[in-house]
């Protein structure tokens, strides 16, 4: 579970996420996202398409209770995390178009998050408080404007908030491991396979679809990478900010076990298809045209 001081914290580092995020974003990077729907249509089928599909198949396939179904869903329906910024970058994709898939992910989500979940809720018969997601969603666009505003202030605060930002969402992984896994530990050792294999395969599965319509669209190697990471690694500390200001006591931490082991899984599996991206052959790749795609 998670208690007030752990949800103190939690807040104060997803408000200082997003803060980054805001401040990595200028008024030109939406002129440039409308130039391009292209990457905007990517950015929202992948995240909203993809990901939430998966998301209810393996809720629907899996032996787990309906909290554990819930915490697969909000998970899927999440929208791309500023650490897939950091992994495209090592991997020599495209992080033009990896921060314009997660900026309109993150953008668009405010309303397509509640929609697509209500929808696969409904088709499960789950109930999820959807007023609360949309509340929490709104507050946390708030962040991201006053991070804009910084950055439209002095871009040197800017680029330092923006490096804190992705700094954080790193550092928010060994939060979880010396914060919440120790305290719940007797519930992670009493869950069933499911919940760990619908952790893990969520991340792989979003990875295998992204790159799979990349080569599907004959984008360019580096683009593919880009979109293949973007549509893995979803935003896990929003997910479990949802969660820990949705719910309470045995419930949250049931419905918080996905979220809690993606996000701890995720940074495993993305290292591993970033190492392998790194040894492909890119010699032979032509120069990126001008735009993001």
């Amino acid at each position: 579970m998670v208690g007030p001081l752990e949800q103190a914290i939690l807040a104060l580092m997803i408000f200082v996420i997003m803060l980054g995020m805001g401040a990595s974003l200028t008024p030109r990077d939406f002129v440039l996202a409308l130039k391009r729907p292209y990457g905007l249509f990517i950015g929202v089928m992948s995240q909203y398409g993809f990901m939430p599909l998966i998301g209810f198949i393996l809720a629907t396939t899996l032996p787990v209770n309906d909290t554990i179904k819930i915490g697969i869903l909000i998970m899927a329906c999440m929208p791309g995390g500023t650490t897939s910024n950091i992994f495209t970058y090592f991997s020599k994709g495209n992080l033009a178009l990896s921060v314009l898939m997660t900026v309109t992910s993150t953008v668009f989500g405010v309303i397509l998050i509640p929609i697509v979940l209500v929808f696969y809720a409904g088709a499960l018969e789950l109930d999820i408080p959807r007023e609360n997601i949309i509340a929490t969603l709104v507050l946390l666009l708030v962040p991201v404007a006053i991070g804009m505003i910084l950055r439209k202030l002095n871009a040197n605060v800017g680029a330092v908030t923006e490096f804190m930002g992705s700094l954080l969402a790193v550092f928010f992984i060994l939060f979880l491991i010396v914060s919440w896994i120790p305290r719940n530990w007797e519930f992670l050792l009493t869950t069933t396979w499911g919940t760990y294999f619908g952790a893990i395969a969520l991340g792989l599965f979003g990875f295998v679809l992204g790159y799979g319509f990349s080569v599907l669209l004959k984008l360019h190697p580096r683009n593919a990478r880009t979109v293949a990471l973007e549509t893995g690694i979803q935003n896990g500390p929003l997910a479990i900010a949802i969660i820990a200001f949705t719910w309470s006591g045995a419930e949250a931490q049931s419905v918080m076990a996905v979220p809690v082991l993606y996000s701890l899984f995720i940074v495993i599996t993305s290292t591993m298809l970033t190492m392998w991206f790194r040894r492909i052959n890119t010699a032979n790749e032509q120069p990126l045209p001008n735009g993001l795609l």
